[in-house]
Parts: structure tokens; C-alpha cells; sequence
């Protein structure tokens, strides 16, 4: 493997506080120094006018194989992850049959490696075939690779099941992914309960489904010691939750997503179910309460929620689609637009939020770059605007709630050990 100079970059690493103009060598894969002259390199790639950051990290992502082919593969889902900047992955553990055994786990590795695009780390199902009603091998999922364990899209309603899964997980320093959702309060659900529901005569979700069951996991991990990653975080009641357990030293993380950060149930007016998403998006208030969050760190990732769909099934009536959007070629256009150019985050704490958090949280050894790390990195350009066209996805799918939209910033290379991964084309 070559040499490779990154010049003129503004590197931006905010687990070593870095921020500066700067020149990076690459070298065997691996970040060999810093500002170095530009001659013995093999390639140099010209980052004048653009930000360096460690590859970005998604750790919620739907990449549906195997079972669910027809909405995405793994080769598609990484390639989709590539183009928006990401150079690892934490798959969930939703596929048919669930990854639930250690081949299943085997499986995506190995899928993973032919595809050979980005790094992608498997999320293992805490109960056997998701059904809620018998802990999965914990040990013998994390011998295969599993980074942290989760019934996501099924939430986990024993809650003696769930504090047996802390206590092993525990024992292995793994998190519990928690998909935070009473469903006797949710069944036949739509979209958010509130004014929106009411004049659209659909049955509504109600914010307290998400709070109560993220108030049982929080007194669940404070009682075992265990460790809690809330995912998909959308209401007020959640982050007040969240905000007081962190402040009792509870080991709890949470992450939101773009369009839990963005989007309202007005978008639902249309009745376009490529705003249907699980948990539903919020009223304003709710919208508001995850960005104060995002601010003040109680809310630790930025994640997407990647949930891809075939256009038959999107297509179907709102009350009978699928829930879920596609987000990995729009989430850094998003954090941009939504959160940097307002002035809500900075840049480091944007990228923190993308990079080294979600490693921590998954115990990777990613999301940073000094030297002797592994060369993921993502050159950003951050002036360009671009509009949201379905034709130019790489995911299989084209369910994003965003067509149209007209977002600053984006991936412009992506570096994966060391390799160019992705170029932005035009």
C-alpha cells in the first residue's frame, strides 16, 4: 500500500482537540505524521478550502440482508454509507432470519468483506429471534464480533428479561441498544398524538410511549450497573429523563436523528409515508427539546436510523406502509445545514458527535486520528450546495423524507485503511 498526503486540510479532531490547517501522511493504512513535506508520496489529494475528520461513524443502520433483499443489500448499504461520508457502520439485527447466532453474525462479516466498501460492525439481537422471551447467547455473539446488543424495530417489554441482558452484558462490556416503545400504547399508531392526528383522523402515538419505557430501561441500568444507549431519541419527556440519570452518574448514552432534528408531524399533512417513521416525527416543542439536547451533550450521537424500503411498499396507503427513511447520503448535509450553519453546534462538536462518541459507546477503536491510527478518514467540503435527487442514491432504496431539499455540504472523499473509498463526482 502506497503513500498517500491529505494537503491543506482543516483537520478537525475533537478527541484531540484539534482544529488547524494541516498537512496528513498516510502510510500502510495507517496515519503516519503530520505535516510533512509533500514529496515521497505516491498520491496527494488537495484539501485546500475543505475540512478533514475522522471517518464518520453511523451506529443505527438498517442494511436489511439477509431476508429483505428487495430494499437493500449489504453491498448497496455500504456503498449508500461511502457517499454520504461514512466509513463504518453498526448494522442492526432486524434481518429474516434475526442475527441472533453466531453464524448469522459470521454472515454480515463476511458480506461486509466482499462488498469491501466500508467497515461494518454488527449490533447481535438480545432475545432469540427478537421475540422478547429468551436472552440470545450473549457470550457466544460476542466471541463472533458482536459490538453491542439490541431487539431494535421490537422493543423489550419483560423487564426481567432486560435486566438479565444489563447484568450479562455487563459482564463483556457491551452496550444495550434500546428501541424505546410501549406497544399497548402504540398498537395501530400512525403518526405523532397531537393536534396534526387529530385533524388527519389518524390514530396517533403518543410521546408517553417513548417516555415510560425509556424511564424503566434508565431505573434498569442504574439498578444492574448496566450500560443503556437509547436510539431514535424524539421527545421532551425522554431527554429530561436522560438529562437527570446522567446527572446521577447512570451509564446511559442517547443519539437522535436528522429528521427527529428537523421534521415535524406537519410533514404528514400530505400524507407522504416517506415521513412514517418509528418513532414518529414530533411536534416543535419535541424537535426543539432534541436540539437543546444535542447542545448541552445530553444527547451524545448523531445517528441516522437507516431504514430503507422498496417503492412498492412505501407506495401503499399512510396507515398501511412500512415505518422508516433512509438517511446515510443526507445525514452530514443535514448536521450542516440544520445545525452547524444556525450556529447550534460547531464543527468539532458536530463531528464529536459522529466520530469519537459513537465509537466509545461501541468500544471501537475508529473516530480518531492520531498517529498510528487506522487511516478512516472523510474530507468534507463544506460550501457546496447540492440538491437531494433520488436518481443519485447508491442505497437501493429512495424512501428519504428530504427529495428535494437543497442542503450545504457534503462528502467529498472518503478514505477507508487507507484507500480512496468515494469521490464526489461534479
Amino acid at each position: 500500500m502506497g503513500r498517500l498526503l491529505i494537503e491543506n486540510g482543516r483537520v478537525i479532531d475533537p478527541s484531540q482537540k484539534l482544529d488547524r490547517v494541516m498537512n496528513i501522511l498516510v502510510e500502510d493504512g495507517r496515519i503516519a505524521a503530520y505535516d510533512v513535506a509533500p514529496s515521497g508520496a505516491e498520491e496527494r489529494i488537495d484539501a485546500s478550502r475543505k475540512i478533514v475528520v475522522p471517518g464518520l461513524i453511523d451506529m443505527h443502520v438498517h442494511l436489511r440482508e439477509p431476508g429483505h433483499e428487495e430494499d437493500e443489500t449489504i453491498a448497496t448499504g455500504t456503498a449508500a454509507a461511502l457517499a454520504g461520508g461514512f466509513t463504518s457502520v453498526a448494522c442492526c439485527p432486524n434481518t429474516d432470519p434475526p442475527i441472533d447466532t453466531q453464524a448469522a453474525v459470521e454472515f454480515v462479516r463476511q458480506k461486509a468483506a466482499q462488498a469491501d466498501h466500508c467497515n461494518v460492525f454488527v449490533i447481535a439481537c438480545v432475545s432469540k429471534n427478537r421475540e422478547g422471551k429468551e436472552l440470545a447467547e450473549i457470550g457466544l455473539l460476542c466471541e463472533a464480533g458482536a459490538v453491542a446488543f439490541s431487539d431494535d424495530g421490537a422493543p423489550i417489554s419483560d423487564a426481567e428479561l432486560i435486566r438479565r441482558a444489563f447484568e450479562y452484558c455487563l459482564m463483556f462490556d457491551k452496550p444495550i441498544l434500546s428501541h424505546a416503545e410501549i406497544r399497548e400504547l402504540t398498537t395501530g399508531g400512525v403518526i405523532h398524538e397531537g393536534l396534526i392526528s387529530l385533524i388527519l383522523g389518524l390514530q396517533g402515538i403518543p410521546a408517553a410511549a417513548e417516555d415510560v419505557m425509556v424511564a424503566r430501561d434508565i431505573a434498569l441500568a442504574e439498578a444492574t450497573g448496566g450500560r443503556l444507549h437509547v436510539m431514535h431519541v424524539s421527545t421532551w419527556g425522554s431527554v429530561q429523563a436522560i438529562r437527570r440519570a446522567k446527572s446521577r452518574g447512570v451509564r446511559v448514552t442517547a443519539e437522535v436523528t436528522p429528521h427527529h432534528f428537523t421534521l415535524t408531524d406537519e410533514c404528514l399533512r400530505g400524507f407522504d409515508s416517506n415521513f412514517k417513521t418509528n418513532p414518529p416525527l414530533r411536534s416543535r416543542e419535541h424537535v426543539q427539546a432534541c436540539i437543546e439536547a444535542l447542545v448541552d451533550g445530553t444527547i451524545d450521537v448523531i445517528a441516522t436510523d437507516h431504514a430503507p424500503h422498496a417503492k412498492e411498499k412505501k407506495m401503499q396507503e399512510l396507515d398501511r406502509a412500512p415505518f422508516g427513511a433512509i438517511g446515510l447520503e443526507t445525514a452530514l448535509g443535514l448536521v450542516i445545514t440544520q445545525l452547524i450553519e444556525p450556529g447550534y453546534l460547531s464543527w468539532s462538536s458536530a463531528i464529536e458527535k459522529m466520530t469519537i462518541n459513537p465509537a466509545r459507546i461501541l468500544r471501537l477503536n475508529k473516530g480518531t486520528l492520531p498517529i498510528g491510527a487506522d487511516a478512516d478518514i472523510t474530507i468534507i467540503d463544506p460550501e457546496v450546495w447540492w440538491t437531494v435527487d433520488a436518481a443519485n442514491f447508491r442505497s437501493k432504496s429512495t424512501n428519504s423524507p428530504f427529495l428535494g431539499w437543497k442542503l450545504k455540504g457534503c462528502a467529498d472523499t472518503v478514505i477507508v485503511g487507507g484507500r480512496v473509498k468515494y469521490r464526489r463526482q461534479g
